[in-house]
């Protein structure tokens, strides 16, 4: 008898044969090392070279079961499913060892007679030749990273040359899968990015350029049609006296961070004025701000049809600090002429609202109310100014303005009369809040600032501009985000 190597084991038995010997289930074409007979003497022999060829597939099969057949999952298979690109397939799936650290190869190839897409222009062209083979970072899985490999081809453009193609997964020259900025940006906005580049195994630079990626998509993409009020403030975020403006749209509908930029000067709001656009400018209805000189001058001249109402919060930060100054002064007299120290430990009693007061601090208070110093009389002016907020026509409340700045001059309390003459300066300003029907305060705009001191407080501060505007951008402005086969969240 002679026998041969074969891949096609089902000739080595005739139909009826195969069927006594049970290999009926046996697919052509299995791989192993199986044998067949050329001739066969008697039918005996037949049915015992069929057992063991049947013996030989239970143990070389690749697959056990129907059942196990169905349930297996590769991970090209999961790829082909999550994360599919047009125009090419995954080849191979295999893992290597690099200094001693295992890492998974996905090896990727273009589909037969695609043509590959010129980065220049968009449009598909003819192949020029091949690069090397190139890595790009995907998401890493169970912290074994990740890496697509591909071969670059360069295609035969008449517009614009000899270029590299662009492919689906990765832009320019990024070391980065779209989806795995996407994947960093999306844990970026939860953690700081120092925690995220531990967690994931990456370097910091790794999850500010995903970040700045994501922001920049956004900010091309976002939607400023619909804005109609914006505040602005101007926020700390270096030692040294270094501000940052900031701008935010707060209407009810959305409230978000339209613009950061370095500096409060003149220059830094004309600069978001003219990035906003003419048209965009014109169509605002109400401006919030505090009294920093630059910005309203530059509001007035931008935006001189917007209702411009002035920040409440910054209003009783003055009269506070006028009251404080007072007190301090009182108490440096009365400790002088060696009078009865009545003033120490009164600073809270003096600043906080009356419904915010303790216990042990309204007994306090009360016994200050009952001496004629000059911080009494100033804590009574600043209570009775908060009658000014309840009114509902501008008429009357400036009818109340102007009786409260009176007495305020006739005070003889330096502080108390600079308060008076700031308010008298802006007073067609403080009304347009009864004007814009108390519907804008600064309430959301300090709500966002500390959001903002938040997220850098989280990262202990970043050294330079352009990522605290970055994280700026992208925890506060609600930027929109790519679509992708899978959100991770």
């Amino acid at each position: 008898m002679e026998i041969r190597k074969s891949t096609d084991f089902h000739s080595c038995l005739e139909k009826p044969h195969r069927k006594a010997a049970g290999l009926y289930h046996i697919p052509i074409g299995t791989t192993g090392a199986l044998f067949k007979a050329k001739e066969y003497k008697h039918e005996n022999e037949k049915i015992q070279i069929g057992i063991l060829v049947q013996i030989l597939y239970l143990v070389l099969r690749p697959n056990k079961t129907k059942q196990e057949k169905k349930t297996r999952m590769q991970l090209k298979t999961i790829l082909n499913r999550i994360q599919k690109f047009k125009s090419f397939v995954y080849q191979s799936v295999k893992m290597v060892e690099v200094a001693g650290a295992l890492i998974i190869h996905i090896n990727i190839v273009a589909r037969v007679h695609s043509r590959p897409v010129c980065s220049g222009c968009g449009r598909k062209r003819p192949w020029y030749d091949t690069m090397g083979p190139r890595q790009f970072e995907f998401v890493p899985l169970w912290g074994i990273p990740v890496f697509l490999v591909y071969a670059m081809r360069r295609v035969d453009c008449p517009r614009c040359g000899v270029k590299i193609e662009t492919v689906p997964w990765a832009e320019g020259k990024h070391s980065l899968t779209i989806t795995y900025m996407q994947f960093l940006a999306t844990w970026a906005k939860r953690l700081s990015w120092q925690e995220v580049a531990r967690a994931f195994k990456t370097s910091w630079d790794k999850v500010f350029h995903s970040v700045e990626w994501a922001v920049n998509w956004g900010l091309a993409h976002r939607d400023l049609s619909n804005v109609r009020s914006i505040g602005v403030d101007e926020v700390l975020w270096h030692r040294g006296h270094k501000y940052l403006t900031v701008v935010y749209q707060i209407d009810r509908e959305s409230k978000r961070l339209l613009w950061a930029g370095k500096d409060r000067t003149i220059k830094t709001l004309l600069k978001f004025f003219r990035e906003f656009g003419k048209e965009r400018s014109s169509r605002l209805l109400y401006v919030c701000s505090d009294m920093w000189k630059p910005y309203l001058k530059v509001i007035a001249k931008k935006s001189a049809q917007a209702i411009h109402v002035l920040d409440r919060f910054h209003i009783a930060m003055h009269m506070n600090k006028a009251i404080d100054v007072v007190r301090a002064q009182e108490t440096r007299e009365l400790k002088s002429r060696g009078l009865n120290p009545v003033l120490t430990n009164s600073r809270w009693c003096l600043l906080k609202r009356p419904g915010n007061l303790t216990d042990k601090q309204e007994v306090k208070l009360s016994d200050l109310l009952r001496y004629n110093l000059k911080v009494v009389r100033s804590y009574l002016l600043k209570e009775d100014f908060q009658f000014f907020w309840e009114y509902r026509s501008p008429y009357w409340a400036g009818k109340f303005m102007d009786s409260w700045c009176k007495r305020a001059m006739r005070s003889r309390i330096d502080p108390m009369k600079k308060v008076a003459r700031m308010l008298r300066s802006h007073r067609e300003l403080l009304l347009n809040w009864f004007r814009a029907k108390k519907s804008i305060s600064s309430g959301v705009i300090e709500g966002l600032n500390n959001k903002l001191k938040l997220n850098t407080r989280k990262s202990y501060g970043f050294r330079t501009f352009r990522a605290t505007e970055v994280m700026l951008y992208h925890t506060l402005g609600e930027l929109p985000e790519p679509e992708c086969t899978h959100r991770f969240s």
